[in-house]
């Protein structure tokens, strides 16, 4: 059989096929938000009140992507967006409860779909492809 070393191919396809599968148990577990939405409330979450920039760095995403999100989660009543207080232009997102809510149920949803993609593999083989997919960070300038 003969190797296959398109790497770049079989990265990109295992993304969108765990992206596809997270975003139906999502939906299946009456979570409303998607994957990308989840990352910024995850985020706002740890540390609530981070500014657009902040998001946009730590997601490694564009701000009219972030824009278009947060619009959305605000839209729901999952985030408010408040004009900082120094600088009117540098907009800061807060979680609101609902979003809390909304967080802690989709929480509970990855952290399954996370123990299945580990359920096949010893623990020496997870702590290996977190050492690959963490390199990717510092190969190409993205954040873990």
């Amino acid at each position: 059989m003969p190797k296959d070393d398109r790497l770049i191919f079989l990265v990109f396809t295992a993304q969108l096929k765990l992206k596809t599968y997270l975003k139906n148990v999502l939906s299946e577990a009456g979570v409303t938000i998607t994957p990308a939405q989840s990352a910024i409330l995850f985020l706002l979450k740890k540390k609530n009140g981070q500014t657009m920039s902040e998001l946009t760095q730590v997601l490694s995403i564009d701000n009219s992507t972030l824009t278009g999100l947060v619009d959305r989660l605000e839209r729901v009543g999952f985030v408010q967006r408040n004009a900082g207080r120094l600088d009117r232009r540098a907009s800061h997102v807060f979680i609101t409860d609902r979003g809390r809510e909304e967080i802690d149920l989709a929480q509970g949803v990855i952290r399954r779909v996370n123990e299945q993609i580990k359920a096949d593999f010893t623990e020496r083989e997870v702590e290996a492809f977190k050492k690959i997919l963490k390199s990717f960070f510092v190969r190409f300038g993205a954040h873990p």
